[in-house]
């Protein structure tokens, strides 16, 4: 046998290691490669059916590993309530989203999914979380002249984290509608009627994705770092100008009305990286915006120049036919064509998949139209790091209701308050309450009830009552506050002989809305329901009393306002009640100014501020101040 020379066998040796080396090696799975050439990478090497399954969303009770691998599913997410099961834990959330997520990455390209999840008031989906006021009483944090999106930019941060502590790094918020009509059932999810005050709260999304670069360009997606969520602007565009505020309606506007009151806000949120827009299930002047290409395509990825994915809302393309999905196909196409990116199915996914792939291969979609939707998924995935770290771990679960996030909502709720009345007259103020006195009365639906503090999407889509979830009601808030020697007696519904017999030197009222969450909030009356109005009239017509209304929106007040000795608007204050009893009795000053216009009566409804008929019960920007006491 003839002998092979060292030298050679080297070389042998080496061109294998180099075959196998560059074999192994691809662009798309390089992070030191630019984000587009990794794009162009994937997006050649996958087949018509990878393509569109990232543009998939699916629910999480009907993902699966053999769904997840067979239709190279793109995102899973847990509409409102669904959860891995009851009261789970955060180790609980991360195994099952990693469960997923294994099922992807064993794929043939190993494209990772994206898990969403609705954390509109901090991770409100999940127990033990801290939730933060809904959106409305954040937008009252402000002040006449200033701001405060500090606040705004920590309770994105502090959700974030909380909902990394689960495992998930995508969440459908901040909702940047703009409301001009309380009558709407989310109304309470967006900051203000006015415009300004909704662009200055998108400092919310700088918390949860972190701050972009100086001189980064305009509309390009963001992530700072692991224990930060891609966040999305919602809902694209007009949803709170709806007629009569009903959810889901017609946005009746001149292009000018459109662009100067409800897309300022998204204008700012491109600017500062939001990674993805959802889009409306509202109408602008007829056309659903689901199939609004003009606004969807034209406008907001051409003239706005946004870079990330545009995602529907839920079963929202079905909604593009009345009644919902009496003609899929033309769904689809009307979707897709619009310049929707990822479509939230979220059940009958393989209808969905089928469909377009069957339009695309009919030449009714082109390719190029599919290219761009995957494009734009990929590089959210991409750009927030999804293909280096697509498995969860249980290094963040500690942060899940932590106690310096729950001091965070506390602070926000106090903020969040605005006082409509004290006293008969300044001279003689009500608040704050004094922590020493004999026998106090609390009373009201609301007063010992988390559930009905935190409103909806708390727990449950819809919300619930009862005490759901960690958290201090506001009559544990008031005993924890007042003087040990002080009595504290609580009836929720104290008759007259009662408040006879018994001998209180004051009465604080918590009463208000029942949860609820979009079309069903929907309310054209705006009165509160039994027996909260019995009981203002009661009570208050027997002793000196405080009334703290627990709602999402303005409601009709004014018949009852003569005998309320001190008012409050609580809005929907979360988990953290001590912060309502902080300004009560004077550990710190009332600061809060209406976000919303309290109207008189619902027939002088819509009512704006800057409006030609505006004759407010209390005008946009109201809230009577206090001082914190230094003693009580």
């Amino acid at each position: 046998m003839a002998r092979v020379p060292v030298y050679f066998v080297g070389f042998l040796a080496l061109c294998c290691w180099t075959a196998i080396a560059n074999a192994e090696y691809t662009i798309y799975k390089d992070p030191k490669r630019p984000v587009n050439d990794r794009i162009k990478d994937l997006l050649g090497k996958m087949t018509l059916e990878e393509k569109v399954g990232q543009m998939t969303q699916i629910e999480r009770s009907v993902a699966s590993t053999d769904a997840m691998t067979k239709y190279y599913i793109g995102s899973v997410l847990s509409g409102g309530g669904s959860v891995p099961a009851t009261q789970a834990s955060p180790e609980a959330w991360v195994d099952m989203v990693n469960s997923f997520q294994k099922a992807s990455l064993s794929t043939r390209l190993g494209i990772p999914m994206i898990y969403g999840i609705d954390a509109v008031h901090g991770h409100n989906n999940v127990y033990k979380a801290t939730i933060f006021p809904h959106n409305v009483g954040l937008g009252a944090t402000r002040q006449v002249t200033t701001q405060d999106p500090v606040l705004v930019k920590k309770i994105g941060a502090a959700t974030a984290l909380e909902v990394r502590a689960t495992g998930i790094p995508y969440i459908f918020a901040p909702c940047i509608a703009v409301c001009r009509d309380p009558r709407w059932g989310r109304c309470y999810e967006s900051y203000s009627e006015d415009p300004s005050v909704v662009r200055s709260m998108t400092e919310m999304i700088p918390g949860l994705q972190g701050d972009i670069p100086a001189n980064s360009s305009k509309g390009i997606p963001y992530l700072a770092g692991q224990d930060k969520v891609i966040a999305c602007a919602k809902h694209y565009v007009g949803d709170g100008g709806t007629t009569e505020g009903i959810n889901e309606n017609n946005t009746v506007a001149t292009r000018h009305g459109l662009l100067s009151i409800h897309m300022p806000a998204y204008n700012n949120a491109i600017i500062k990286g939001v990674s993805t827009v959802m889009i409306s299930y509202s109408s602008w002047n007829g056309v659903k915006m689901h199939a609004n290409r003009d606004l969807v395509t034209g406008f907001l990825k051409n003239t706005q120049r946004f870079r990330g994915f545009v995602i529907s809302d839920w079963q929202g393309i079905d909604r593009i036919t009345s009644p919902p999905h009496a003609n899929y196909t033309f769904s689809i196409l009307a979707g897709v064509t619009a310049g929707i990116d990822m479509i939230m199915v979220p059940y009958n996914y393989t209808e969905f998949i089928d469909g377009l792939i069957s339009l695309v291969k009919s030449n009714h979609i082109p390719i190029s139209r599919i290219d761009d939707a995957v494009k734009r998924i990929l590089r959210v995935k991409f750009t927030m790091g999804l293909f280096e770290h697509p498995l969860a771990d249980y290094s963040k679960t500690k942060y899940l209701g932590s106690q310096e996030h729950r001091e965070l909502a506390r602070e926000a709720v106090r903020k969040s308050l605005v006082l409509l009345k004290n006293g008969a007259s300044a001279d003689a103020p009500v608040l704050p309450l004094p922590k020493k006195a004999k026998k106090i009365l609390v009373a009201g639906t609301h007063a010992d009830n988390i559930g009905y503090q935190c409103g909806g999407w708390t727990i449950q889509w819809q919300g619930q009552s009862g005490n759901i979830t960690s958290g201090t009601t506001i009559l544990n808030a008031i005993k924890n506050t007042v003087d040990p020697k002080t009595e504290v007696d609580f009836v929720e519904n104290p008759d007259l002989g009662y408040l006879k017999s018994h001998k209180f030197d004051y009465a604080i009222v918590v009463v208000g809305e029942p949860p609820y969450a979009e079309t069903f909030g929907d309310n054209l009356n705006l009165t509160l329901p039994d027996p909260g109005t019995s009981i203002i009239t009661n009570v208050c017509g027997s002793l000196k009393c405080v009334v703290v209304l627990i709602t999402g929106r303005p409601v009709v007040i004014q018949p009852y306002v003569v005998q309320i000795d001190a008012l409050v608007a609580a809005w929907l204050p979360g988990t953290e009640g001590q912060g309502v009893a902080d300004a009560l009795f004077g550990d710190y000053g009332f600061s809060g100014k209406l976000p919303h216009t309290w109207f008189k009566t619902v027939d002088q409804l819509p009512m704006n501020v800057g409006d030609r008929h505006y004759d407010p019960l209390f005008p946009f920007g109201y809230g009577l101040t206090t001082e914190a006491v230094k003693a009580n």
